[in-house]
């Protein structure tokens, strides 16, 4: 390579070229571009590193190398720091360089442990595109201490080439990155907003949403803290997927570092010195050889100031870290999202509840306490016709008296079995039956699939909507038949009930605001993440059908087995 004409130039790009585009995989890549780049320029030896902004490099391809640096897996060429990295990382190399003296050969001389075949020094080209830098590219040959202005010139465009085909292919792992890691993005919300359902509370949420995240992303550690009092305490941990909870509070020197995160970022990269304090707790040592950087993210609220943050441990190389915040804010911006889900559910429950008691108390008021009045005067009366000698008319009074008594036990103990049936232990089919019974309609119960081992939530909320169907039955339907399906869809519980009474016009009572009853169910379905549908008209009975979902914990533990293909449960 003493000389080289224009042809022979245009020979070497064309081939450097054609070698570039023929493989995806970076390494496969270097490799082959480096042994290409030797062939046609006649150079012996060479070597690529890759940087990062953390001052460290990794040996990417390496080609010929004499053994004095190829002994033990290229352990002299791997390990170690040389003049070539020293003034990268000083920002001293700007072009390519025309001869270095190799400290890496120099010191394997000193050694005397391996030859050097000759090799003392190599030309020096940094790897970049405009400003942006990310490595070396360094070739030599045996006895060569000077390359021509026309062979650094050369070098200098196929070390451009190979920037732009590196700078290709990191574009494309950070888009394949990004399509991956939104993807799993979607499940996790998924699954964490199906929490939601289950009632879980905010600690119960925090853990649960952790757990998500080691199982949807490869994330050596993440973690959910929230400042409280100026410390910032974990609400749950994770490292390398198992649940660290032992550690209550981070190190307090980590404070001022996540307290001085700017107002309004939603995320950002700390420090060197986050990853030493963090690496002191309790499991993180394992994480340690994986993560090399720490990035945060606000739990930004829908109302107020931020006080949580969500951490993660990165093991990602440096041109992936705008993915990595992306993927971390997007998390964060669910989780959120879930919390406040949560909060305005814990609100609409108890909005259920008092809707419920107010229910209670006007049925208290229209039955039982009526027949109460009824029998405090009744009781008068029969005391003044006693006064009276009255006997006949009194001992009559006294048949109504105990009639109108046993009619008020009677409400009394079906407005209790309202609050909580004294036999759902024994199953919701076995309830429901009951509780038909007790209003005088017969319950024809259908199950496909077992119903023994639901959730107690589910169960409830079982419980509750047949219970409004049987009340409406009960007092709107004229009818003392009803038929109720319960079966398995898919990842879905179905329960439909059908009464061939007098129906409804569903738009009328909407409009009007009646139909309290239909309303509480609706509520009670919505309340487990389901959905509700109603089928009637005036004279053609009334179809409901309420879609519960299971989560696949709920679904691997309900016990199946012959005789629950199709049974009357």
């Amino acid at each position: 390579m003493n000389h080289i004409s224009h042809m022979q130039e245009l020979a070497t790009m064309k081939a450097i070229a054609e070698t570039l585009n023929q493989s995806n995989s970076l390494s496969v890549m270097l490799e082959a571009v480096l042994e290409k780049l030797l062939d046609v320029t006649g150079l012996h030896y060479g070597w690529i590193f890759l940087m990062d902004d953390q001052h460290s490099f990794n040996l990417s391809a390496a080609r010929n190398l004499p053994p004095a640096l190829a002994h033990n897996d290229n352990q002299m060429a791997r390990c170690g720091t040389c003049w070539c990295v020293d003034k990268y990382f000083e920002n001293r190399l700007k072009d390519a360089v025309n001869i270095m003296s190799c400290r890496r050969l120099g010191q394997a001389k000193d050694e005397g442990v391996h030859d050097t075949c000759g090799f003392t020094h190599h030309a020096t080209v940094p790897l970049r595109i405009g400003e942006r830098r990310f490595g070396l590219l360094n070739v030599g040959s045996a006895g060569k201490n000077h390359f021509a202005d026309e062979e650094l010139a050369l070098l200098q465009a196929v070390a451009f080439q190979i920037g732009v085909a590196v700078e290709r292919m990191r574009l494309h792992q950070a888009e394949q990155r990004r399509a991956e890691q939104f993807a799993r993005l979607g499940v996790f919300s998924r699954e964490l907003h199906q929490a939601v359902s289950y009632g879980a509370a905010q600690v119960q949420l925090a853990e649960h949403a952790v757990q998500l995240l080691a199982k949807h992303f490869d994330w050596p550690a993440a973690a959910l803290v929230e400042r409280v009092n100026g410390h910032y305490h974990v609400l749950a941990m994770h490292v390398e997927g198992e649940l660290q909870r032992s550690v209550v509070k981070l190190p307090d020197p980590l404070l001022p570092i996540l307290t001085s995160i700017p107002q309004g970022s939603r995320s950002a990269e700390l420090p060197e010195q986050a990853l030493m304090h963090l690496q002191k707790l309790p499991g993180w040592s394992g994480a340690s050889s994986r993560a090399t950087t720490v990035w945060a993210a606000p739990v930004i609220p829908y109302e107020g100031r931020s006080e949580q943050l969500l951490l993660a441990g990165s093991a990602q190389p440096a041109f992936l870290a705008r993915v990595e915040s992306e993927v971390l804010e997007a998390a964060t911006e669910h989780i959120a999202a879930t919390f406040e889900h949560a909060r305005l559910e814990q609100n609409r429950r108890e909005l259920v509840r008092v809707e419920e008691r107010n229910r209670l108390a006007r049925d208290l008021h229209d039955s039982v306490s009526q027949m109460l009045f009824s029998l405090a005067m009744s009781a008068k009366g029969a005391e003044a016709l006693l006064l009276d000698q009255d006997l006949e008319t009194a001992r009559t009074t006294l048949r109504e008296i105990s009639d109108v008594s046993k009619d008020a036990l009677k409400e009394m103990r079906a407005l209790i079995l309202q609050l909580r049936p004294a036999n759902l232990d024994s199953g919701v089919a076995v309830a429901l039956r009951e509780y038909g019974r007790r209003l005088g309609i017969d319950v024809s119960l259908t199950c496909n699939g077992c119903m023994r081992g639901l959730p107690s939530a589910i169960q409830e909320a079982l419980w509750r909507i047949g219970q409004e169907t049987l009340n409406n039955i009960a007092k709107h339907a004229g009818v003392t038949q009803a038929d109720i399906a319960l079966y398995m869809h898919g990842s879905e519980l179905v329960y439909v009930a059908q009464d061939n009474g007098a129906g409804a016009d569903l738009e009328a009572l909407a409009a009007s605001g009646a139909g309290l009853g239909l309303s509480i169910m609706r509520e009670r379905v919505e309340a487990t993440g389901g959905r509700l549908q109603l089928t009637s008209s005036p004279g053609q009975g009334m179809l409901i059908e309420a879609f519960l979902p299971l989560s696949p914990a709920d679904i691997g533990g309900i016990p199946v087995t012959d005789d629950d293909k199709n049974f009357n449960c």
